[in-house]
């Protein structure tokens, strides 16, 4: 029978998403066929599965460390914000509706046996399942209606590790909180705590633990220490908290913009691995200074983000930049705003807005979601900075609501569909993107995760510097192998595994 275990935050942004990821990989290590499931996730950093659905980059980073092909079950619920108050609400890979915080958790009751069903499959599939929660099972104004904390974990009947924050402060307060919020049999199911990123001597924490047990009953399974692994981040929060915040000096300097609904910003972390690379996320237009390289990245709300570039002065800042020769990439939303129109009666209900013109296109928002993987090939006529990527394979995958036409642009690539990883069910090539001198867009995420592409750019980008030191690159699915590995290696020297395994045994013998 299946084994479980579920890792569950006192606060959000606490290192769930890690921790998961290191329990896979070790599971993984330890011969055990492990995958990893968080039944709904709210995230606008998203990726595509073979069959062509829509998952949480955090489930598919987990399923990488677990040895294995992402698939939408590991994430059954994806909420993408696209205000304030409302949210895409996609099931099981496939866009269903927009709903706001109240109507959705009306709506909840009627997602828990499916998501019970599809755990379910799951489990019969795989030695073993590591669960995360979402922010915090002491909400205690979304009890009633749970299907992601305690509920999922009922629903699972598996045992509960409490992660709790050091570094933000109040680590015994908020843990020993938790706990007195929760119902007798909701506390009954914790079986442990992990203190995450610790900055220190650990033996400073030992009368904390003694007490914070002693007041408890809950055993401290380890204190993980505060870690420099390099993996992909489950949504903004990072961002808001300087996580991106780049003070080295690197040959090759590159500016995000970090519009307010950035999405999949995932997309530069193979570009941030790069050992000649700076990438820096900026909100004001004077931080646009010194760059190499401009990106515009994808967004949620598209047109949103476009009346924030030019109320901020962002888009006087990037359209300054590229008359000053400065390369400018658009990414899926980037490359919309890139162009002359964006006509939205879909997504933000803003209408027909204009663009920042770099490009000669139109965009016209449709209800219709497309979310694939893709292969393509490089245009075989590009500008000077992109003439060494020319006819370079390249893939990568597309979520995006919008389709863009121009007269007579050039394109960035052309692509096709891949069915189930392979082109068996062959489709024609499209074009894709515009390129227009210094100024390229494209509908593909994933693109700098394609070696010999980033390395061509890296070394164009040195080359217009007047250095001569050849690119070197980073071979990112090594490199993400490696921070798995490391990560794993960390959590087994922090944590009491053999604890670990042991309440996933007991847990099975009573059920």
């Amino acid at each position: 029978m299946t084994q479980a275990i579920m890792l569950q935050g006192t606060a959000s942004d606490v290192g769930k998403s890690v921790l998961v990821a290191g329990l896979c990989r070790i599971f993984y290590q330890d011969g055990l066929h492990t995958a990893p499931f968080k039944s709904q996730n709210m995230a606008l950093n998203s990726g595509i599965t073979p069959e062509g659905k829509e998952m949480g980059r955090a489930q598919i980073f987990q399923a990488e460390a677990a040895g294995i092909t992402p698939d939408v079950r590991m994430n059954p619920v994806l909420l993408k914000p696209t205000s304030d108050r409302k949210a895409q609400v996609v099931l099981m890979g496939k866009v269903a509706t927009d709903m706001d915080a109240v109507s959705y958790h009306e709506y909840k009751p009627r997602l828990r046996e499916q998501i019970l069903s599809v755990y379910n499959s799951l489990a019969q599939e795989f030695d073993v399942l590591v669960l995360e929660g979402a922010g915090s099972p002491a909400e205690i104004n979304l009890r009633d209606r749970d299907i992601v904390n305690m509920g999922m974990a009922e629903m699972a009947q598996c045992p509960v590790v409490l992660v709790a924050d050091i570094d933000r402060g109040g680590v015994f307060a908020s843990i020993y909180g938790t706990l007195a919020l929760l119902h007798d049999h909701e506390r009954a199911r914790v079986k442990g705590v992990i203190i995450n990123k610790f900055r220190g001597d650990v033996t400073l924490l030992h009368s904390g633990i003694e007490q914070i047990e002693a007041l408890t009953g809950v055993p401290v399974l380890g204190v993980m220490p505060w870690l420099d692994v390099d993996l992909e981040d489950e949504d903004g929060v990072a961002l808001q908290k300087g996580k991106y915040l780049r003070t080295d000096k690197r040959d090759i300097d590159i500016a995000v913009v970090q519009i307010p609904h950035i999405s999949n910003f995932t997309d530069f972390n193979a570009l941030a691995a790069q050992p000649d690379v700076r990438v820096r996320y900026v909100r004001q237009p004077e931080e646009l200074a010194g760059a190499d390289l401009v990106i515009l990245p994808g967004s949620k709300n598209t047109l949103g983000d476009l009346v924030w570039l030019r109320e901020s002065g962002m888009a006087h800042g990037v359209v300054q930049l590229h008359r000053n020769n400065v390369p400018v990439v658009g990414i899926c939303g980037g490359y919309q705003m890139l162009g002359d129109t964006i006509i939205d009666e879909v997504e933000s209900g803003l209408g027909t807005l204009p663009g920042l013109g770099l490009l000669n296109t139109v965009t016209h928002f449709a209800q219709h979601k497309t979310t694939t993987l893709v292969e393509g090939q490089m245009s075989s006529s590009l500008p000077d900075w992109l003439a060494g990527t020319a006819g370079l394979s390249v893939r990568g995958y597309e979520i995006h609501m919008g389709h863009t036409t121009g007269n007579g642009k050039n394109s960035f690539s052309r692509i096709r569909t891949l069915t189930n990883g392979s082109t068996e069910a062959e489709e024609d090539w499209q074009a894709d993107g515009a390129v227009c001198g210094n100024v390229a867009g494209t509908y593909v995420h994933g693109l700098f995760e394609n070696g010999s592409l980033t390395k061509n750019l890296c070394g164009a980008l040195l080359s217009k510097k007047g250095i001569c030191a050849e690119a070197l690159t980073q071979d990112y699915a090594a490199f993400k192998e490696s921070q798995y590995d490391l990560l794993a290696a960390e959590v087994r020297k922090a944590l009491d595994m053999e604890q670990i395994y042991r309440m996933m045994e007991k847990q099975e013998g009573d059920r």
